[in-house]
C-alpha cells in the first residue's frame, strides 16, 4: 500500500471496550473479526494547536489497544467507524505506564502480536508512519484534545486479513500484544452470546 499523507481518523465508543483478561466478543453477524496490535496514549495535558516539537509535553503516558475490527463491515464504506465499533471488540490495557519511564514517544519500543501464541506482528514502533508527536500534532490542529483522551496510534502488517488465507479471530481464540517497557495485553475470544 501506498504510504498515506494523513492518518485515518475515526471514534471508538465506550460499549466497543473491554480490558485485559476480558473477552473480546466476536460478533453474530460476521466471521470477519481481526486483530490490530497498536500503541495507545493518553493525553495528560490540553492540546490544541500544538507543533511536534512540543506534542510530547502533552502525553501523560502510554498504554496497548487491540483496535479488533469486523472487516466486511469496516471495508463497506470509506468510513471505518460501524467497522471499528462492534460492542465488546476492542482491548486496552492493562497498564499505564507514565511517558517518563519510557523513550521520548516510545521510540525504538519493540511491539508483537500473538494469535493463540504464534507471532503475527513484530515491529519496532520507530516504524510507525504517524509517531506521537505528529499524531498529537495532527490531531490537536483539528480538535482539542483534553486529558484523559486515549489515541491509538495505528497497526503494523500482519493483521489477520493479510494471510492467505485469512485468520481472523474464532471463539477459543487468544490474541495478546506484548509493547516492551509497557506490559501484556491479553484477551480471550469468545462468540457474541
Amino acid at each position: 500500500m501506498a504510504t498515506p499523507d494523513y492518518p485515518t481518523v475515526f471514534a471508538r465508543f465506550n460499549t466497543g471496550l473491554v480490558g485485559h483478561g476480558r473477552p473480546l466478543i466476536r460478533p453474530r453477524s460476521s466471521d470477519q473479526f481481526d486483530y490490530e496490535s497498536e500503541l495507545a496514549f493518553i493525553i495528560g495535558r490540553r492540546a490544541r494547536h500544538v507543533g511536534e516539537e512540543a506534542a510530547l509535553d502533552r502525553v501523560a503516558g502510554y498504554s496497548i489497544f487491540n483496535d479488533g475490527s469486523i472487516r466486511d463491515v469496516q471495508l463497506r464504506t470509506p468510513q471505518w467507524t460501524v467497522g471499528k465499533n462492534f460492542d465488546g471488540t476492542g482491548g486496552f490495557g492493562p497498564d499505564f505506564v507514565t511517558a517518563d519511564e519510557l523513550p521520548p514517544g516510545c521510540e525504538g519500543l519493540r511491539m508483537q502480536g500473538r494469535h493463540n501464541g504464534a507471532v503475527v506482528q513484530d515491529t519496532s514502533l520507530s516504524d510507525m508512519i504517524f509517531g506521537v508527536k505528529r499524531l498529537v500534532a495532527i490531531l490537536s490542529a483539528t480538535m482539542t484534545l483534553e486529558p484523559g483522551d486515549v489515541i491509538a496510534t495505528g497497526t503494523p502488517s500482519g493483521v489477520g486479513l493479510s494471510f492467505k488465507p485469512p485468520r481472523f479471530l474464532k471463539p477459543g481464540d487468544t490474541f495478546e500484544i506484548e509493547i516492551e517497557k509497557i506490559g501484556v495485553l491479553r484477551n480471550p475470544v469468545i462468540a457474541d452470546a
